[in-house]
């Protein structure tokens, strides 16, 4: 007979999982020989945030359901962080966790913890099984939450014994495959509403965010593009919707074209922080405000709308488009130039900074490498505070998926449970993260995971020797002999430390040597490390702090 272990082996499978990312625990046994029944592949990493974190990776380069399993109390704890970045950017993941025996509830038994009180409030879904026989209705429930629009994380806890207990098979209900991605559709007197106030506008402007990565169309936003040409700007998880040399896709002039257009049409973008909360000066009072996204939870949030459309935002872009050939469209030639010649002037800035030649090396210049190596058949991973924000105006992402970062939630310690996701998932492409020191040190044991499974990235580290992105607005606040806890170690040696766990390590203090190192640590094919050292003056106000 089949144990419950076994089960949700073989209820993963059915649900097409083919890898699990997991820290061992003795909780969570039987979940590995499930995985083992069905050639799951079962990562282990060595903290159990990494776990969570990989999931998510998994679920933003694939598009499907990432998984991890983690065991109870301090293994579903320690995961909390990348749960919640997972909630933030709606990505679908299904987190296992273990949990003390049912029979001695509230006794106090080993890690016994309210693990579904804790994760309630930050996931699409909790619930705990409490009997063998439910496993496999319970993880489909699992899967169909964490997929179904908005997609987002659900965790099932599964206490011990209810895994290790065995079940007849003439017992378990196994439910048919319940998850859908049916496109959604907005209403069409809505969009026809929507397509006229943009087919009359002066100066619209184009945001498109994070929904967007999980539309089942989105190469809608370029049917769009063409059409209404209007400026578009791609933030979070939309970066690389449309390629980098597309003529309407601008970047740098964003600020600027939010606070005078006359109409904005925000494609799955929360007007959170990073837009002002929608409020003027970032988007101008009298500026009429169309909002398209997956639910109507966000649909006027912090700003009130002219026009509200709730379904996939990539098939609303599509709808629009094909509502605006029927429509006499404005040529806003002269808003587009305006922003250009922005664009152009703040482009040749940074081009300035990152041709420095200076050492240790220009922060820009690190970037500029970055991209010079990067292209089609790369994947780049953005950890880090100033070095990333500031690179990520220099680093260019060709298609959707490209470029990932940690998203609004803002967290560290993504970058190489990332990139082993992304390299597991798209075995065929470079995998490159790149990284402040500050955020290599929360997951740089990671380097000893990608060793022993043999997964080659490479880790670019921007070294300054601080929390730049942080110690900046402190010295500025209190003064420097007032700046504590924001330094980090002067020209740590971050290359040798792969080196000790097998891996392949190059120390870079010129700029010139920055693109042969990394050439040479893709060459070795073993999981790298290439340890730049930064000037910390470079790495100032090339981000952005926000409280």
């Amino acid at each position: 007979m089949p144990t419950g272990g076994q089960l949700v082996g073989e209820a993963l499978a059915k649900e097409g999982v083919r890898v699990v990312f997991t820290l061992c625990g003795g909780h969570i046994l039987p979940i590995y020989e499930g995985c083992l029944d069905h050639d799951i592949r079962v990562i282990d990493v060595r903290h159990e945030q990494t776990a969570a974190f990989a999931a998510d990776g998994w679920a933003r380069v694939t598009g499907d359901v990432g998984v991890a399993a983690v065991t109870a109390g301090p293994g579903v704890c320690n995961s909390l962080t990348a749960i919640v970045n997972a909630r933030n950017s709606d990505s679908p993941v299904v987190v296992l966790g273990g949990q003390a025996e049912t029979g001695r509830h509230d006794q106090g038994g080993l890690q016994e913890t309210p693990h579904v009180r804790i994760l309630e409030p930050v996931t699409k879904w909790a619930q705990s099984c409490a009997q063998a026989k439910r496993l496999p209705e319970f993880v489909s429930d699992a899967f169909r939450h964490a997929s179904t629009p908005r997609t987002g994380p659900a965790f099932l806890e599964i206490p011990w014994d209810v895994l290790f207990d065995e079940v007849a098979a003439e017992g378990v209900d196994w439910k048919a495959a319940s998850r859908s991605r049916t496109p959604v559709w907005a209403h069409p007197d809505e969009v026809r509403r929507a397509a006229e106030i943009l087919a009359a506008a002066e100066r619209p402007a184009v945001i498109a965010g994070t929904s967007l990565r999980w539309s089942t169309d989105p190469a809608g936003l370029r049917a769009l593009a063409d059409i209404l040409h209007a400026p578009v700007y791609l933030n979070s998880l939309a970066r690389g919707a449309l390629p980098p040399d597309h003529p309407y896709f601008l970047a740098l002039s964003r600020r600027k074209a939010l606070e005078d257009a006359d109409v904005v049409l925000d494609l799955g973008a929360p007007f959170d922080f990073r837009l002002g909360y929608g409020q003027a000066p970032a988007i101008a009072a009298d500026a009429r405000v169309i909002m398209a996204d997956v639910a109507g939870d966000t649909i006027g949030h912090n700003r009130a709308v002219d026009v509200g459309l709730v379904g996939d935002v990539g098939i609303i872009a599509r709808q629009l488009a094909a509502s605006l050939k029927g429509l006499p469209v404005r040529e806003p030639m002269a808003w587009l130039d305006r922003l250009r010649s922005i664009e152009s002037a703040k482009r040749a800035k940074l081009d300035s900074e990152a041709g420095s030649d200076l050492r240790p090396v220009h922060a820009l210049r690190l970037a500029r490498e970055i991209d010079r190596f990067a292209g089609d058949d790369t994947i780049i991973v953005g950890d880090g505070g100033n070095i990333v924000a500031g690179g990520s105006k220099i680093i260019r992402a060709p298609w959707p998926g490209s470029w990932l970062d940690p998203g609004r939630f803002g967290c560290l310690g993504m970058g190489l449970p990332f990139a082993l996701a992304a390299k597991l998932a798209r075995p065929e492409k470079r995998v490159l993260a790149f990284l402040g020191d500050g955020a290599f040190g929360i997951s740089g044991m990671e380097v000893d995971t990608l060793v022993r499974h043999g997964v080659p990235v490479v880790a670019v580290i921007g070294n300054d020797g601080a929390w730049a992105q942080i110690r900046g607005p402190q010295i500025g606040l209190y003064g420097e002999t007032h700046a504590v806890a924001t330094r980090l170690g002067e020209a740590t040696r971050y290359d040798e430390m792969a080196k000790a766990l097998g891996g392949h390590g190059e120390f870079v203090d010129d700029p010139g040597d920055i693109g042969s190192a990394i050439d040479r640590a893709f060459v070795s094919g073993k999981p790298a490390v290439v340890n730049v050292l930064v000037d910390p003056a470079s790495n100032v106000g090339t981000g952005s702090y926000v409280m």
